[in-house]
């Protein structure tokens, strides 16, 4: 079963008290300078302040101290909750550092003092370790840093780094000689050379990869802002314009009152865009609530309205793609040799073998030919473990020398015997390795059984859905360290566009922004440290829960199923936050219009009486008429809050469509709507005797 438990929470203390702290100190203009939108709603802030304290202190303000208190606040609430959500954004690409951080940590090294394994050793803390020490790693053992092998052959669990589950070779000389500090020997021993200082190692590029990786703004985003900081800058215009206008027409007619300070910070309250500036925030966690609803934790609403413009999903393969370890599928029987035959010799090889490999050899030699488990150690057997120099394993029963293993390894144990390998075997093993599988070849002292072949499976029911990711125009690409033959036969079989084969951190890094920059929005799922940095780049950066710690910080979501096709879930729940955003935005603009009718006629009637035609709600007085609009103007936001937090049903259809279907309920409704509830708040406010 899943838990939420393994992901950092939504709001970790830490965070949350640095970013409360952070929203303050963004209160700098020349910080929020480079925000137009919220910088003048922080300029109307601090004037209205001024203003109320002028009227609290002097008792002959503008307008009642109270009114101007409660747009002084709403404005300072405004400006501190904006910057609070962007806080919290950058607090966590803060954590995706540090956690890399605490992936890094010392160890104790067997420092020798030559190339030997008979020389002296020290025993001394990885960080201490410098280019060109030499160290002897054993089995058990963590490498303390990154180096080269110089002696030796081991197995080396690579997990903890790659996220690659399936143990991996390394030896001296050729191209498997190169091993990364924080992996560990499972076998045999190697002696290595260290290659890079501390602070130059693996993880430490990573780290600066991650921390000089930034995420773009969206297009609907980079959109939007334009739109909003257009809307303040003409409302604003308007507004200070209006108070010459006012006073000259006063002075040439010789009648009236230029129009108050306190009314025109009023109006431009009501008619600038703050109304969806404070649900922006509230749209957001919303649909990171949703994905919670989904089993992915979401560390921003940015993260998720991304989602809804992704165009390219790049996979990496195991743990996504496959199931992550390797499986026997099949057995491929010599000639001669009936296929049950090769199943009981394989089995009983595998019985004591405790790798995953060797399990699923039991296993399908059960299924297949009901063939029960035996215990080697009842029948007198010995068991023969798997080494990296012998890369075979088995077991010597009744005078049976069985021995299962890699094709060249059990070639050499059959010739040693007396016996060959048949063509035909070798011709089996030729096709196994074409298909991106494993062949694993099974012996009976001189003669040769047949082959098991072993595969990555790839997850049920994943290439349906890779289709339904194309239908709405998703590119999917795999992103694996495979060779290139296994990589394309895994491709095949799982219905992706494309694949990057024998993929390193930076060509994952340089494909993503390669993507970027040809305009698309990219998304990826992974699950290895060497995925961090990848992750920290894409705009959707989705971690498996089974993947590293690293992965899961650098990702802006956690998916807590592990399943990478959880992406179309994602990309409804992404497109459902445009609409929501989007409708909400066209209602938003399209009330402003009502509060024309409303503030106009009460703030010039005065100076020009002509105006009055415009007061078609026949509100009480201007008094009233200007309050009625600035407690719609906030109670507005609060009665569209569970609208911003349910969100709009997400329903597949042409842009044409949902922009007809947004303007008719959420433009026509957002001019007919205010007029009512305006008139309604007038009445109450006639009512109570103000004005």
């Amino acid at each position: 079963m899943t838990t939420r438990t393994q992901a950092r929470p939504l709001f970790e203390r830490a965070i949350v008290g640095r970013a409360a702290v952070d929203a303050f100190r963004k209160l700098d203009p020349r910080r929020m300078l480079k925000n137009p939108v919220m910088f003048v709603v922080e300029v109307g802030s601090a004037f209205t302040t001024v203003l109320f304290l002028h009227a609290a202190i002097t008792g002959r303000g503008e307008a009642p101290a109270g009114f101007i208190l409660a747009v002084s606040l709403w404005l300072w609430f405004t400006v501190l909750f904006a910057n609070f959500a962007e806080a919290m954004a950058e607090g966590r690409g803060k954590a995706q550092a540090d956690a890399l951080r605490k992936t890094r940590k010392n160890v104790n090294a067997k420092r020798l003092d030559a190339p030997r394994l008979d020389a002296r050793r020290e025993e001394v803390d990885s960080s201490t370790l410098r280019r060109g020490d030499v160290v002897l790693v054993e089995a058990g053992d963590t490498l303390p840093s990154d180096g080269e092998v110089i002696e030796g052959v081991a197995s080396v669990d690579e997990s903890a780094i790659t996220g690659e589950s399936a143990p991996v070779i390394r030896e001296s000389g050729g191209d498997r000689s190169a091993v990364t500090g924080g992996t560990r020997v499972l076998s045999d021993w190697l002696l290595v050379r260290i290659t890079e200082n501390a602070g130059e190692t693996f993880l430490d590029r990573m780290i600066a990869m991650v921390e000089g990786a930034k995420r773009k703004k969206t297009p609907n985003e980079i959109a939007l802002d334009i739109l909003l900081a257009a809307l303040t800058i003409v409302f604003l215009l308007a507004t200070v314009t209006l108070l010459p206008f006012s006073k000259y027409a006063v002075a040439s007619s010789g009648q009236g009152a230029p129009v108050s300070l306190t009314v025109l910070c009023a109006l431009l309250v009501c008619l600038i865009p703050t109304t969806i500036g404070g649900l922006l925030s509230a749209i957001g966690i919303a649909g990171m609530d949703r994905m919670v609803q989904a089993n992915v934790i979401a560390t921003s609403g940015r993260a998720v309205e991304a989602a809804g413009d992704v165009t390219v999903l790049l996979l990496d393969k195991t743990g996504t793609i496959t199931l992550g370890n390797r499986q026997a599928t099949a057995f491929l029987p010599a000639p001669g040799i009936k296929e049950g035959e090769l199943a009981d010799a394989a089995q009983l090889s595998s019985l004591a073998d405790e790798t995953p490999e060797g399990r699923s050899i039991v296993v399908l030699a059960k299924e297949r030919f009901a063939l029960r488990a035996r215990d080697v150690h009842a029948l007198g057997a010995t068991f023969v473990p798997f080494t990296a120099q012998t890369r075979m394993s088995g077991v010597d029963l009744d005078g049976r020398l069985i021995r299962k293993g890699a094709t060249d390894a059990v070639t050499k144990f059959v010739e040693a015997q007396g016996g060959s390998v048949p063509a035909e075997v070798k011709a089996l093993v030729d096709e196994v390795a074409k298909q991106g599988s494993t062949p694993l070849v099974v012996a009976d002292g001189a003669r040769v059984l047949g082959v098991v072949e072993l595969k990555d499976i790839v997850k049920g029911g994943i290439q349906e859905r890779f289709a339904e990711l194309r239908h709405i125009g998703i590119r999917t690409v795999m992103i694996t360290g495979d060779n290139p033959l296994t990589a394309a036969a895994i491709a095949a079989e799982a219905g992706v566009d494309d694949f990057l084969a024998e993929a390193t951190p930076e060509q994952k890094l340089a494909m993503i922004r390669s993507y970027q920059q040809e305009g698309h929005l990219v998304a990826m799922t992974g699950d290895g440290t060497n995925d961090a940095p990848a992750l920290a780049q894409a705009d959707v950066a989705v971690a498996m829960n089974t993947g590293t710690q690293a992965a899961k910080e650098a990702g802006n979501m956690v998916d807590l199923d592990s399943n990478p096709t959880k992406l179309l879930a994602i990309v409804e729940i992404g497109k459902q936050m445009l609409m929501t955003r989007g409708a909400l935005t066209t209602f938003s603009i399209a009330n402003d219009v009502s509060k024309y009718f409303a503030i106009i006629p009460a703030a010039f009637a005065a100076t020009y009486p002509a105006l009055g035609a415009l007061n078609v709600m026949r509100l009480h007085s201007p008094a009233t008429a200007i309050l009625s609009a600035v407690i719609f103007n906030a109670l507005v936001i609060i009665a569209l809050v569970p609208i911003a937090l349910r969100g709009i049903r997400y329903r597949p259809a042409p842009a044409p469509a949902l922009l007809r279907r947004n303007l008719l309920v959420y433009g026509l409704g957002g001019v007919v709507l205010p007029f009512p509830c305006i008139k309604l708040i007038d009445l109450v406010l006639a009512g109570l005797g103000v004005g």
